[in-house]
């Protein structure tokens, strides 16, 4: 008769060895980003599926590396790539709720620019191929959700390559909106709109100024993008007698007030 104790060994090492191939493929995993745009991994199940190990293994590889820091988990939404956001982070999340498209507006005309700029000046070659390799992604698909992802995420790379951490945690704080459905759904719709020059066009733009090494012209294009998408935005919302400035402020036309 075989005892338990004959077999055990055996089992723990080819065990160990399943862990051992699960930590390398989820180290490959995260070195090639190839996760979601919004920073989300794949379900443990869906990497046992993959990877053709257990779910235990799986879930010891993932202990690991959230461990180094690479990842944090919370119950209920998944895990996510990065570190664990802290109460400041939640305390945003706050600050977001409640304020309005037309505030945070005016927040990114004021961020972003320098942003760019600064990216002008400190950004490596690989930021810049992932630039360009997000400004692809974002036309594969029609799909508004995929747009505004993929958009994101290129933003994120710019304010990333600032080089400034405290600026891109200004920016995240502000980037938090765009999971907001009902920011979508408005994004969506002033897409929509037959602009003289598309987001593309102005995408394009920014980064090849950020390549040229041009921060005034990063800048500006960086502010163009942002006071174009202002100005759909207001067209899509009934403050239709709100008008944008040159900076990024707003002020009242009186004329259509007189209107109405």
């Amino acid at each position: 008769m075989i005892k338990n104790s004959d077999i055990a060994p055996e089992y723990s090492s080819i065990g160990q060895e399943n862990s051992n191939y699960a930590l390398g493929r989820l180290r490959e995993l995260l070195s090639h980003s190839a996760i979601e745009p919004n920073g989300k991994l794949p379900t443990e199940r869906a990497l046992s599926e993959r990877w053709g190990v257990g779910r235990r293994e799986v879930r010891r590889a993932l202990e690991v590396v959230e461990a180094e820091g690479l990842i944090w988990r919370k119950q209920g939404a998944g895990t996510f790539l990065g570190q664990k956001p802290d109460d400041w982070g939640n305390h945003a999340a706050n600050l977001i709720d409640g304020t309005n498209f037309m505030e945070i507006m005016e927040v990114r005309l004021r961020l972003e620019p320098q942003l760019a700029q600064l990216a002008a000046l400190r950004a490596k070659p690989r930021d810049i191929e992932k630039m360009r390799t997000l400004l692809d992604k974002i036309g594969e698909r029609d799909d508004a959700d995929w747009g505004e992802l993929w958009d994101g995420a290129l933003h994120r790379v710019i304010a990333q390559s600032a080089g400034n951490q405290l600026f891109l945690s200004l920016f995240d704080i502000v980037n938090r909106v765009r999971q907001d459905p009902a920011w979508q759904a408005l994004r969506e719709r002033a897409r929509k709109q037959p602009p003289s020059m598309g987001s593309h066009d102005h995408h394009t733009e920014i980064i090849e100024a950020i390549a040229a090494r041009d921060p005034q012209r990063a800048g500006d294009a960086m502010r163009l993008h942002l006071l174009t998408l202002q100005e759909r935005l207001i067209r899509q919302t009934s403050m239709s007698h709100l008008v944008p400035n040159v900076d990024g402020s707003v002020t009242v036309d009186s004329t259509d007030l007189d209107r109405s």
